[in-house]
């Protein structure tokens, strides 16, 4: 499968069972653990109301957050990725204090049949999340990667984005880190 095979788009409000299905299948990865806050089984739990909101939420038209997808010819989601916009002067999700105005990409979920260079799904969904983060006047794109994703890490690397050498701990005082990597417009 090309990239030309999907579409890259922002999530619709009305998409909320899509939505669900593919975090769900996300919290399913065998590296779930290292890359998402949440676990399958709360995720699961959760009633209609709470994922209808999540979706509307990061729909289409919304400028604090930004949901794309890449949705094959056959209607099949691919893949999903999620730009935050943090304000400058408010706390982050840690708690420390945001020093500038920047998009945070999370969430980031490709399913394995579409992942790989050959694919393109992957980089095509972050050109389409940094593409809607310069547009809406970003000038600099952050996200974390648990130190033994190295998977990730190295697509992160090749998509251009670079380590800052600042580490968070892991949420549950795992003793484990997040590393740190930003892209700046241009």
């Amino acid at each position: 499968m090309t990239p030309t095979t999907h579409v890259f788009r922002s999530i619709r409000p009305d998409e909320w069972r899509q939505v669900k299905e593919l975090r769900l299948d996300a919290l399913r990865d065998p590296v779930a653990h290292l890359a998402f806050l949440e676990t399958y089984e709360d995720a699961a739990a959760e009633p209609d109301a709470f994922w209808q909101d999540r979706t509307a939420g990061a729909a289409a038209g919304v400028v604090e957050r930004q949901q794309l997808v890449a949705v094959g010819e056959d209607g099949v989601w691919a893949g999903s990725v999620t730009v935050l916009v943090e304000e400058a002067g408010v706390r982050d999700w840690l708690g420390n204090m945001v020093e500038r105005t920047q998009g945070h990409l999370v969430g980031v979920f490709v399913r394995p049949e579409y992942r790989g260079s050959e694919a393109g799904v992957t980089r095509a969904l972050f050109d389409a999340a940094l593409a809607w983060s310069w547009e809406i006047g970003l000038e600099r794109v952050r996200l974390f990667v648990h130190e033994r994703n190295g998977r990730a890490e190295a697509f992160y690397r090749k998509a251009g984005f670079l380590p800052t050498g600042e580490t968070v701990p892991m949420p549950g005082d795992t003793g484990e880190l997040e590393l740190e990597f930003v892209i700046t417009r241009g």
